[in-house]
C-alpha cells in the first residue's frame, strides 16, 4: 500500500490542475503516512484498518490532482442525473471509514473496556475531525480568497456543503463501526 500511494503522489505531481491546491491537499495525506510510519513501531494496525487509511490516501491524491470538484465523474454523474460532482462526498464518506482503526486503537490500548464503546468513540471521533475539518476548509477559502481557496473548499455552490460532508463522515464512520463491531464479534482462531 505505501508503494502505490508514493507512487500515485508521484504520478499526480504531473500537470495538476493546480499546484496550490495539489500541496494544500497532499499536505493532509502526507501528514497522515508520516504519523502512520512514525507510530508503527509503537502500534501496529490491522491490515483492515490501515486499507482504510490507504482508500482515503488514494482518493485525497486523485483529488489534489485535479482539485475535488474536477476529478473526472462523468460516467457517474450522467446516469444518476447529478449536477454536482460527487467526488468530494465520496472521498467524505471514506474518511469516515477512519474509525475503524480509532475503534481499534482505542480497544487495543485499553482506553475503553469493549468493542462496543471503542465502536462509539471512533464514531464520535470522526464526526468531531470533520466538524473541524469544516472549520479548516472555510479559514482556508478565506484567507486565500481565491481560486485556490474555493476549489479547496470545493462547495460547488451547495450552501449546505459543510452540513453534508459531514453527515457523509458520519454515515462512513457508522458503517465502519459496525464492520469493527462485527468483526470484534468474531472468534479469533489462535495460531
Amino acid at each position: 500500500m505505501l508503494v502505490v500511494v508514493l507512487a500515485a503522489i508521484a504520478i499526480s505531481a504531473i500537470g495538476p490542475h493546480s499546484v496550490t491546491v495539489w500541496l494544500t491537499e497532499l499536505f493532509w495525506a502526507l501528514g497522515l503516512l508520516v504519523v502512520l510510519l512514525a507510530t508503527r513501531r509503537k502500534f501496529r494496525f490491522s491490515t483492515a484498518a490501515y486499507a482504510c487509511f490507504f482508500v482515503w490516501m488514494m482518493l485525497q491524491v486523485v483529488g489534489a490532482h485535479y482539485t475535488f470538484e474536477l476529478v473526472p465523474m462523468d460516467w457517474l454523474m450522467e446516469p444518476l442525473g447529478l449536477v454536482r460532482n460527487p467526488y468530494d462526498r465520496i472521498a467524505h464518506f471514506t474518511v469516515g471509514w477512519f474509525a475503524f482503526p480509532f475503534a481499534e486503537l482505542f480497544l487495543r490500548k485499553g482506553w475503553v473496556k469493549s468493542a462496543a464503546f471503542a465502536a462509539f468513540f471512533a464514531i464520535m471521533t470522526v464526526v468531531a475531525m470533520a466538524g473541524l475539518w469544516e472549520l479548516v476548509e472555510w479559514q482556508y477559502a478565506v484567507i486565500d480568497g481565491g481560486d485556490a481557496g474555493a476549489a479547496f473548499l470545493g462547495s460547488q455552490g451547495d450552501e449546505w456543503d459543510a452540513q453534508k460532508d459531514i453527515l457523509c463522515d458520519a454515515l462512513g464512520s457508522a458503517c465502519a463501526g459496525a464492520l469493527f463491531l462485527l468483526r470484534a464479534k468474531k472468534p479469533r482462531r489462535r495460531k
